[in-house]
This record gives structure tokens, sequence and C-alpha cells, in this order.
């Protein structure tokens, strides 16, 4: 009998690496720490840097050097709409392949750019490369953040090592990401398709043999059936997006919604997006910034491991709010050490530097054993079968999007708040704990097919939503 974890297992196989060049991929904007770059792309912001006695924290507010990093997660939002309907018609690995050639592509323009107008280009072809690969990718779950996370390590060290190189140091760190992307381009024409999809889209041959190939043996019959079952009973299905206008789907989506907004406006992405800047903003030289990167990228991808460990010992809200906690004493000592020691034209002692980079290092790896991995795993225990994937395109939509926002803002809100801006996302966190000590159900070991009896009708704030719906079953909610 196959299940879905075997099943599963068959295609995260297939997905790992594509993951992990997803996270590479969005690393690479930091080489926006790097002079050779900077004095090509964005004079004006290395002239303030070197030669003129800038405010500290508005040597970087540039809003092309912000398009630059944000262009990648606006261009995932839009691919997002058509690739989900591409992998239900044509399936995965057509689909690989189209992201395949985006990444290419991508790569391409940004290691030969010779202007500001290619390097965006080129960092829109990889957003369109990634809002396809997260049609392919699989259940989203601790995995998938952890390879995620290895990808911005690969990508944090090759950004390291290549910012010695002058003056094409950046081109080496955005042109490296082209070998494992033309490797999948590769892949994509070799790996052959989920037996799942095939069924689903009529090819029951096709399928059948790819089963057989898959388990190495021809009596699947029993096993066939059961995906052809499946197949047909969620054709019968009705559509999903309409099933979330139901009143029972009203909590797993405002929750999934809000898990999201606050994996994002808790800080992290600024952080990691631009650790290097930030450290330069302290009084770090360019490869000490560089170094520091590698640094919370590492402990990023340890803690990440660390949640898979314990997720399923201490459970999902023990995580959550431990890291809110410790999230919210890493900004407001961060920012307090910041509006105290760092003012405009002054670097921050050595001590201190050194103390918020283990501040960083500490929030960091907090976010790393619980909001980043949870953000993906509670959305995929919440929602029931016949509306999971429409929860999913709300739940990773609703990511890009507020990615794309810190991404866009986070150097002028920089320079606009100083070491505010600490206390900002400080005062995010701490209604991020206060939503997971009230409205957050636990999720631990809870089967899908028992969640709305066992979590949603028993919860002091949600069961209303569920017993009223038991009275009015085709009622809807309007949002």
């Amino acid at each position: 009998m196959i299940s879905s974890t075997a099943n599963g297992a068959v295609f995260e196989a297939k997905t790992t690496f594509y993951v992990i060049v997803c996270g590479l991929l969005a690393a690479t904007g930091g080489v926006t720490a790097m002079d050779d770059f900077l004095e090509k792309f964005f004079p004006a912001v290395y002239v303030r840097k070197h030669h003129v006695k800038e405010n500290n924290y508005c040597k970087y507010n540039d809003k092309g050097l912000q398009l630059f990093t944000s262009s990648l997660y606006l261009a995932a939002i839009v691919a997002s709409f058509f690739a989900s309907k591409c992998c239900t018609k044509f399936g995965r690995r057509p689909t690989m392949g189209v992201a395949s050639m985006f990444f290419l592509a991508g790569v391409v323009f940004n290691a030969a750019a010779q202007n500001l107008s290619m390097l965006i280009i080129g960092r829109l072809l990889l957003g369109l490369g990634v809002g396809f690969a997260n049609q392919i990718r699989g259940m989203l779950n601790i995995l998938f953040q952890l390879m995620i996370t290895i990808g911005i390590l690969v990508a944090q060290i090759l950004n390291y090592f290549m910012s010695s190189h002058h003056p094409w140091g950046w081109r080496l760190s955005l042109g490296g990401a082209g070998v494992p992307a033309l490797i999948l381009c590769f892949g994509s024409l070799l790996i052959p398709e989920t037996p799942t999809s095939l069924i689903e889209r009529g090819h029951l041959q096709k399928g059948k043999l790819v089963l057989q190939k898959i388990r190495g043996t021809d009596a699947v019959e029993e096993e066939l059936g059961e995906l052809v079952a499946a197949s047909e009973a969620a054709e019968g299905m009705e559509s999903p997006f309409k099933g979330l206008k139901r009143r029972e789907s009203f909590p797993p989506l405002v929750v999934t919604v809000l898990i999201q907004v606050f994996q994002q406006f808790g800080g992290m992405n600024a952080i990691m997006f631009y650790a290097p800047v930030l450290f330069q903003t302290m009084g770090f030289k360019s490869d000490a910034s560089l170094l520091s990167n590698v640094i919370t990228g590492s402990v990023n991808c340890v803690a990440t491991f660390v949640s898979s460990v314990l997720v399923d010992r201490a459970g999902r809200r023990v995580l959550l709010l431990e890291a809110s906690v410790q999230m919210f004493l890493c900004q407001v000592i961060m920012g307090s050490i910041m509006a105290v020691h760092l003012k405009d034209h002054n670097t921050l002692p050595e001590g201190m530097a050194m103390g918020v980079v283990v501040l960083i290092c500490a929030f960091v790896a907090g976010f790393a054993w619980s909001w980043g991995p949870m953000g993906w795993l509670i959305p995929s225990e919440i929602f029931p079968i016949q509306t999971r994937n429409a929860g999913y395109f709300f739940g990773v939509s609703t990511n890009m999007i507020c990615t794309f926002i810190i991404a866009q803002t986070y150097l002028s809100m920089l320079c606009s708040m100083r070491a505010g801006v600490f206390f900002f996302f400080a005062s995010w966190i701490a209604v991020m704990g206060l939503f997971v000590a009230f409205l957050l159900p636990e999720t631990k070991g809870v089967p899908i097919e028992e969640v709305k009896e066992r979590v949603w009708k028993k919860h002091w704030f949600w069961k209303r939503y569920m017993t009223q719906d038991d009275e009015h079953p085709d009622k809807e909610v309007q949002l």
C-alpha cells in the first residue's frame, strides 16, 4: 500500500537540491556589501560609504539597491499564479524545466550585467524561477526550511570568498549559482514524472509504469487503485478556493496568513538580507561583515536542524513562545546598544560591536528553531485535505508579499528610524507572542483528519466557527 509519506519521499528526493538552489539564489543579494559591485551599479552609495562623512544609518539608503533585493520576490508572487496552473495541467517535471530555464536566464543576466537594468531583469527572472519552484517542492515542512537555510549558507560562503577577487568577484558570486541551476536543467529532462501527477492528468498507463519503476516490482495494482481512487475523489470535491469560504475554513486561513506576516515582520529577513550592510554600519570592514554573515548563516542552519529534533518533543507552541521571548529581548537590547553607542558618524566600540553580533546570532537561532520552520509546518497541519492547496497558496503569497515589503523598505527604515527600527521589529514580536499564547492551537501529534474535532472545536475562541458551521454546513464567511 502506498502512503502519502512514501510518495512524498520520492518527490522530496528529487526536489531537495532544487530547494537548496532557491535559497542560494535568494541569498545572492549579499553582493551588495562588495565595493566593486557598489561602485559599478550604485556609485552614489559607494561614495557615501567611502568618501563622504555620511550618516551611519543612511549610507545604503538607495531605492535601486532595495529594488535589486526585493524584485526577486515581486516576480515570485506573479509567477506563483501561473505556476500552479502549469503544474496542474502539464505536471511537475515540465514545471521544473521551466523554473530551471528562468534560473539560468537570471544567472546569465546578473553575472553579465553592465547596468542596473540588466541586474534587475536578472533578479526578476530568478524570482520567476522561485515562483515556479514553489509549486514542485512537495510538502511545506521543516525539511524544506532546512534546505533553504543550507542554500543561504552556501551563498554567504561564496560571497565571502569571492569578495577578495577584484574587480569581478561579484560576477563570480552571482554566476556561481549557474552551476547547480544547469544541473537542475538537465535533471528535469531525466527525472520521471510522479505517478500521482500522471494519474491526475489522465495518463493511467504511464502512471502505472512509473510506479512499477519506483517500486521495483510489477505488483502495483493495489497501490495504483488507491491512487486512482484518490484522484477521482479529488475531482468530485468542490473547488478548494470555494471551500475556503466555508465558515470552518476561517480559523486555519487566518492563522496561516498571520503566521506568514509575523514570520517576516519579526525582522529575520531584514537581518539576513542586509546583514553585511548592518555590520558595516556598526564599523566592520567589508570582508569582516561578510564573514559575520557566514557566522549568522551557520547559526541559522544548525538551529533549523535543532528544530527538526525538538518540534515533536516540545511541541509547536512551546518553541514559538520561547523564541518570541528570546527574539524580543535580542531586538530590544540591540536597539538599546545602537541607540546609546552608535551615533550618526561614529563606530561602535569593538566590544559592543561583537556583542551585537552575538545578539544577532541569538536572534537568528531563536527564529530558526521556531518561526522559520513552524511558519511552513503549522499550515500543513491545520487545513483539511480539501482546502490544503488553496490554503498553501494564500500562505505562500502572503509570505512573498511581506518579504517584498521588508526587502524594499528596510534600508529606508534604517535611515529614518535609526536604532528605532529594532524596537519596531520588537513590537511585532511582542504581538507574535500574544498571538501564540491566545490564538494558536497546539497540533502536536494530531492527525489531519482529527484536527477539526480535537483542535478547532476545543479552542476557546475558534470553536465558535466550528459549532455554527455544523448547524449551517453551507454557510460562507465573508472575508
